[in-house]
């Protein structure tokens, strides 16, 4: 994506491929960001150490080297981390908002604002799924006295099945008969 013009846009699934979840937050990687920004990750990464106070450490973070290694098992040879000396830096939702700050671009602006609709969409799918599982518990605990024999049945089915043990070998044994 690296040096396309302002009006190109980003689609939204690239967008949330480059979500990821670490240390129980979902943040985007240096790397992707400054592909989706159209500039080298050594810029990004420039601009924003001449920032340093506007990125606390609940806005990004280094990944440790343990960090770094899952992340290229479950990727596999698809990243290219290779030639990297540093490791990689991880910005939080507020993190990519403060990017926009940092990075004045008109391509970045445009990147940073669908980069913002991908996180709520990310947050809404959240919500939408707890709220499922909150209406299944519930039918579950309605239901459950009325199906009991149902439940129970399943159970049985689901059991494994006694083995019989044999009564008498079959074959050659020490043994004669």
């Amino acid at each position: 994506m690296t040096g396309m013009d302002p009006e190109t846009s980003i689609s939204p699934a690239d967008i949330e491929r480059a979500i990821l979840l670490l240390r129980g937050l979902r943040v985007m990687l240096d790397e992707d960001l400054a592909e989706m920004y159209g500039v080298e990750t050594k810029s990004l990464i420039r601009a924003v150490t001449r920032n340093l106070s506007r990125f606390p450490p609940d806005f990004m973070f280094r990944l440790t080297y343990g960090e770094r290694s899952d992340l290229r098992y479950q990727f596999g040879t698809s990243r290219s981390w290779g030639g990297r000396r540093h490791l990689p830096y991880a910005f939080t939702e507020q993190g990519v908002a403060m990017l926009s700050s940092v990075l004045r671009s008109p391509r970045a602006v445009a990147v940073n604002i669908e980069i913002m609709r991908a996180f709520v969409r990310l947050r809404r799918l959240l919500l939408e799924n707890v709220d499922l599982a909150k209406k299944l518990t519930a039918l579950e605990r309605k239901y459950d006295g009325q199906f009991r024999v149902v439940f129970e049945a399943i159970r049985e089915l689901m059991e494994p099945a006694p083995t019989p043990t044999p009564e008498k070998r079959i074959g050659f044994g020490g043994d004669a008969s």
